[in-house]
């Protein structure tokens, strides 16, 4: 089943923002950290000590201010108790300072920590998930996006958790204590001094809509580039073949394009807000300034007390202003956790059923009984009223035109997808009720569509079968007639196929793949078009080594070419999800129907007379031309 292609109309539509989720989705982040309660306790206890120590400061560098006053009137009756008082200050202020950046580098150093673990935590989690999500899930979703939400997303969660939390921890204690302290001392005065705040707070806020906004627009983009890029990457034959690199580099540019306008507009949204918060801070502080200065000069107000009320909005400055980068680091983690959490919270259509049962084998005999099946977003149904059965030792083939739902057949059994009518059994066990390993350890599915690893031959044989030693998988290797091109390769088992196992040829594919379903011995071996890219003459000696252990396995077969097949117990022929025709080799040619038209046909075309080849003058007239 094709998945839905990502075109740009994939990502112009921005999903709506629920701002009831934001709170839920950053608290569910949170509470991710208490996984590791001695590093978060030991983080907050150091956020409260850094805040503690920065409302500290204030009032001991006011102190020292009221102490120099005394020292320059002159008094010699207190000089001596003033000097004192003001070492004795200094010293506590480097001292609370000292303590301050210990306290700040720890606090620091914990939450990075924290971050990595909750993001390696997460990671893994959402690994685990794509592996026990079902095709349908993976039919409906494209490789690109949960590559995107898997790493882009998940930093933007980690982030947030390294930044977010603790400042926001630090600010509000500053916030409290620092307010109390001054509108205890002045109201009037201290509510200048706090006047910036109402307005930073504001704007972050309104910043943060807008960053959500964009940021989920952002998401959406990189995506859609990821997927770009991995289709790039993935068909890089093909776009040479045809000469189209300029035309995936315009692709990739016009998505690329829309994402650096949707930066821009990040930036800018920070950028004017951040010169309003700066505007609304120095515009508080010049108000304090003047209006604490003339109640100095008038002999009503310390110049202590005004330089803690200073030293105090400094201090308070640099973690206000962090609001904007907490908000920004908010929005993100709201979205790409959101994101996240789809997929971590999503459930497997397919999974193991309450009470399910390992597969109890005997004669080991499947057996579908009317069974129907549509493809989840489809209307029209790939399968009507299908009965057959197979056991150890048989050989059961299905043949018919594409789309007439052999595939189809072949993924129902190792249960891929659950059927929608009638009942799919082995040994009388309905597989619904049966656990997913015991079913997939018996049943082994090797498609015409090979994947390999970047890995060894070796490891990508016994990838069915870890454990196997290295005779065993020689011997799959030389039933699947791949060992002796494996021999000869530079570094025969121990060569690496590169990626998708591009080093081999089709064929060769195909017959590690093979090899590679044989070698844990499942009781039922279905080959859906495996062999399509073996020539004939391999493909004959695969089928007869095949055939020597067909005593050990049930075997189902899917092809089109009738020659794989006329061998076979039973032959179904396919049209349109229906069974058409049903028999031996032998019984479906007397028929005369679909079968002996097609077997006609093939059998017609691989013994074209001469007079319908090419003459031999013109083979050598081409080879010469072509020397």
């Amino acid at each position: 089943m094709a998945k839905p292609s990502s075109g740009d109309a994939a990502v112009a539509v921005v999903p709506a923002i629920d701002f009831k989720t934001m709170p839920q989705v950053l608290w569910r982040l949170n509470r991710l950290a208490l996984n590791y309660p001695w590093r978060f306790a030991a983080a907050i206890s150091c956020a409260l000590g850094a805040a503690i120590l920065g409302l500290v400061t204030p009032r001991l560098l006011g102190e020292s201010i009221n102490h120099a006053m005394v020292l320059l009137a002159g008094s010699h009756a207190v000089v001596g108790s003033a000097t004192h008082a003001l070492w004795l200050s200094a010293g506590l202020i480097v001292v609370a300072a000292s303590l301050r950046g210990v306290c700040t580098g720890v606090q620091g150093y914990l939450g990075e920590n924290i971050a990595q673990r909750v993001g390696y935590d997460l990671r893994l989690a959402f690994f685990d998930k794509l592996q026990k999500l079902d095709f349908t899930f993976h039919d409906l979703r494209h490789s690109g996006d949960l590559i995107a939400r898997g790493m882009l997303d998940l930093e933007g969660v980690r982030a947030f958790l390294e930044m977010g939390v603790l400042r926001i921890i630090t600010l509000v204690l500053l916030l409290g204590v620092g307010s109390w302290r001054l509108l205890g001392v002045d109201p009037a005065l201290g509510a200048l001094a706090l006047s910036f705040v109402p307005v930073v707070l504001v704007r972050a806020s309104s910043m943060g809509i807008r960053l959500r906004r964009t940021w989920l627009r952002l998401q959406e983009l990189m995506s859609d580039m990821t997927l770009k890029m991995e289709e790039n990457l993935q068909g890089v034959r093909v776009v040479r073949a045809f000469s189209r690199q300029q035309y995936e580099l315009q692709r990739f540019d016009e998505v690329s394009a829309r994402a650096l306008k949707v930066a821009d507009e990040r930036i800018s949204a920070r950028v004017w807000s951040m010169s309003i918060m700066n505007l609304a801070f120095y515009t508080a502080m010049g108000l304090v300034l003047w209006f604490g200065g003339k109640r100095v000069a008038e002999g009503s107000f310390s110049l202590g007390l005004l330089t803690e009320f200073l030293t105090f909005m400094l201090i308070l400055q640099q973690p206000v202003r962090q609001v904007g980068m907490i908000v920004n680091a908010g929005a993100r983690a709201s979205s790409a956790g959101g994101r996240l959490f789809e997929i971590l919270d999503a459930q497997p259509a397919i999974s193991d059923a309450a009470g399910a049962q390992p597969l109890q084998l005997g004669q080991g005999e499947l057996r579908f009984e009317r069974v129907g099946f549509t493809y989840p977003g489809t209307d029209s149904p790939a399968l009507y009223d299908i009965s057959f059965q197979v056991r150890i030792g048989q050989t059961l083939a299905i043949v018919g035109p594409p789309g007439s739902g052999k595939s189809t057949i072949a993924q129902l059994i190792p249960r891929f997808y659950d059927v929608d009518q009638g009942c799919i059994a082995i040994d009388g066990q309905d597989i619904r009720q049966l656990t997913l390993a015991s079913l997939r350890e018996h049943v082994n599915l090797v498609q015409q569509d090979v994947f390999l690893f970047d890995t060894s031959v070796y490891h990508n044989l016994a990838y069915s079968e870890p454990l196997a030693d290295a005779a065993d998988v020689r011997d799959v290797a030389e039933q699947a007639q791949i060992h002796e091109h494996i021999a000869r390769l530079p570094a025969a088992y121990e060569t690496r196929v590169g990626e998708r196992g591009v080093a081999l040829s089709g064929g060769q594919r195909q017959r590690m793949s093979i090899a590679r379903g044989l070698l844990n011995k499942p009781g039922l071996l279905i080959l859906d078009d495996a062999t399509a890219a073996i020539d004939a003459l391999t493909e004959a000696r695969v089928r007869e080594r095949l055939r020597d252990q067909a005593n050990e396995r049930a075997t189902i077969i899917i092809a089109h070419r009738l020659s794989s097949v006329k061998h076979a117990d039973e032959i179904l022929v396919l049209e349109q999800g229906r069974i058409v025709e049903r028999g031996n080799h032998d019984q479906l040619l007397a028929q005369g129907g679909q079968y002996a038209a097609l077997w006609q046909l093939q059998y017609a075309s691989a013994q074209l007379p001469d007079q319908l080849r090419p003459d031999t003058a013109s083979r050598l007239d081409i080879g010469t031309r072509c020397s």
